[in-house]
């Protein structure tokens, strides 16, 4: 199987299509030899996931049928990571694996592949997102930007995805995995409308997200944001100094108020965007920070999918709503 999300050219999916969506899709799998731990009803299936993200989906979909793992904890950049030996031992001890795919693990992306072939279920959750749902930035070379979690009604498929593959490896927990599933996608429409509420009291020429790389597509096309990443959609790609030259005079220019730096990236390239942006006469604030390639710990409200994007809607919108805090430089 390809290791890659499968091109579709299903039309965009209403709720209703998406939870019909396990009944139509093929099941991908990368073999067949699970183990009989995962096979036992009575033990859980040992689930190793790249991101956080992914193991908080697979945690709220398989309940107590399964232990998830998660390999990139917080503040771990996904683009930069290289797995230790350690890791690679929780990767071939899962039952199954879950990544995000669309090159999100970069370097990880070897490793899958051989243990794929080795015959662990090996499943990007990306797989079955249709193609036109997809973010294809001409600066990208025709590659499709990864950070789907930031529209919900994305990560609802990568939900669906998820359970499809659960009920594959363990049917007799099927109904609970589809009971899991439908309570979620609740929670989900619910974040969803949050978001696209908050995201209307930011006074409609403020409305411009700017951060250290663009993680936030998928998010402002969705709930109508411009969104300016100095580095691109991989932090592997370094920002120039005329970069942060042509940001910083967009910000003057267009007198965004704030500013934002994320919790796996370095502050120091938004913080030079802040300074260059002084030197032209205006003072930008640095309006927060944001959950961009990984949650907060474990614990925190912002350890949730659920708590991190409401989290980062509440800090966006408190930032860029206050008219005052654009100001000229002193």
């Amino acid at each position: 199987m390809s290791h890659e999300p499968a091109r579709s050219v299903l039309p965009r999916m209403s709720r209703r299509h998406l939870l019909a969506l396990g009944a139509v899709l093929p099941v991908a799998l990368t073999g067949f030899a699970v183990s009989a731990a995962a096979q036992d009803a009575g033990a859980p299936i040992r689930i190793t996931t790249t991101t956080g993200m992914i193991a908080d989906l697979a945690e709220n979909i398989g309940g107590d049928r399964v232990e998830a793992d998660s390999l990139m904890g917080p503040g771990v950049d996904p683009h930069l990571y290289k797995p230790s030996a350690g890791d690679i031992r929780r990767l071939e001890e899962a039952d199954v694996i879950f990544y995000n795919g669309l090159e999100l693990e970069g370097r990880m992306t070897d490793i899958l592949v051989k243990i794929a072939r080795a015959g662990t279920p090996t499943v990007p959750v990306a797989e079955g997102i249709p193609e036109d749902r997809l973010r294809e930035p001409p600066q990208f070379a025709g590659k499709y930007d990864p950070h789907i979690w930031f529209d919900v009604t994305l990560w609802q498929m990568a939900a669906q995805r998820v359970k499809d593959e659960l009920a594959t490896i363990d049917p007799a927990s099927d109904a609970l995995y589809q009971t899991n599933l439908d309570a979620y996608l609740t929670q989900l429409d619910e974040l969803h409308a949050y978001v696209q509420e908050q995201i209307l009291r930011i006074p409609e020429g403020q409305r411009v997200l700017i951060t250290a790389h663009d993680a936030f597509g998928y998010y402002g096309e969705q709930y109508g944001i411009d969104v300016r990443g100095l580095q691109g959609m991989s932090t592997a790609t370094e920002a120039t100094a005329g970069d942060i030259q042509a940001l910083a005079e967009f910000i003057a220019e267009r007198q965004i108020p704030a500013i934002f730096v994320e919790s796996s990236v370095p502050p120091a390239t938004i913080e030079a965007v802040q300074e260059a942006v002084r030197d032209r006469g205006f003072d930008v604030v640095i309006g927060g920070q944001l959950f961009s390639d990984a949650m907060g710990a474990a614990g925190t409200p912002e350890g949730t999918y659920l708590g991190m994007v409401r989290y980062n809607t509440d800090t966006i919108v408190k930032a860029l709503s206050v008219a005052d805090t654009a100001t000229p430089a002193a």
